[in-house]
């Protein structure tokens, strides 16, 4: 009995209490925005050789920059798209390796899924100075390895659900409306996700944009709020 206490505890210690703690403390803007209405538009689980080429067609139609949190094997498998990324004016964060669950990552793993991701982007001449976990999770390895890499880590504070197989682009667009407001960190997906979840996104977003513009909101990166 005490030894499984025991192991609780470590288990707790390790990924559950890291993960709670910061999604409670959330991301905190640290630049003087406070006169400005906008939202910030994130994409995780990317770059993705269909989708990630339509987004960006989206986002150059109406002159938005956002925010890439790609997984560094896809980069590195998509370097031209990188390279679009960056010539486009887009923030690029790292959304791990291979987008594996750090609850489930020894401190091994972890520590070598930073130093090979960041490998990566260094080849891709990507100064990385932004991470967001999969899922949204931490272990205590992963709060080590941002302090050791200097990188911000970035959560949301809207996130409604578009990688699931079964939601439409129209309640992905009703989602967004009803749940976004001034100064909202958006997380949605440009890669993986279930029955070309991708794609019904850009379909949402192609519906939304222009609602929010109507309503006079402007659109930040994420290197817009934290540089």
């Amino acid at each position: 009995m005490i030894m499984i206490s025991i192991i609780g505890i470590l288990i707790l210690s390790y990924g559950i209490i890291p993960t709670f703690y910061y999604k409670f403390k959330g991301t905190p803007i640290i630049k003087d925005v406070e006169e400005k209405k906008f939202l910030s538009l994130t994409f995780d689980d990317g770059p993705d050789k269909k989708y990630t080429v339509e987004l960006l067609d989206l986002l150059k139609k109406y002159n938005i920059k956002a925010t890439f949190f790609v997984v560094a094997k896809f980069a590195e498998e998509n370097n031209e798209i990188i390279k679009r990324m960056e010539e486009e004016g887009h923030t690029i964060g790292l959304h791990s390796l291979e987008h594996k669950n750090a609850l489930l990552n020894g401190p091994l793993y972890t520590s070598t899924d930073f130093k090979e991701s960041l490998k990566i982007m260094r080849k891709l001449n990507i100064n990385v100075k932004f991470f967001r976990p999969p899922w949204g999770h931490l272990n205590l390895s992963t709060v080590i390895n941002l302090k050791k890499y200097d990188l911000k880590l970035v959560l949301w504070n809207v996130i409604i659900g578009d990688w699931k197989a079964d939601i439409t682009s129209d309640e992905i667009s009703n989602r967004l409306i009803m749940k976004s407001k001034n100064k909202s960190i958006i997380c949605l997906h440009d890669g993986r996700g279930e029955n070309e979840a991708p794609r019904r996104t850009i379909e949402a977003l192609e519906k939304t944009i222009p609602i929010w513009i109507k309503e006079g909101y402007e659109f930040l990166k994420i290197g817009e709020l934290y540089e």
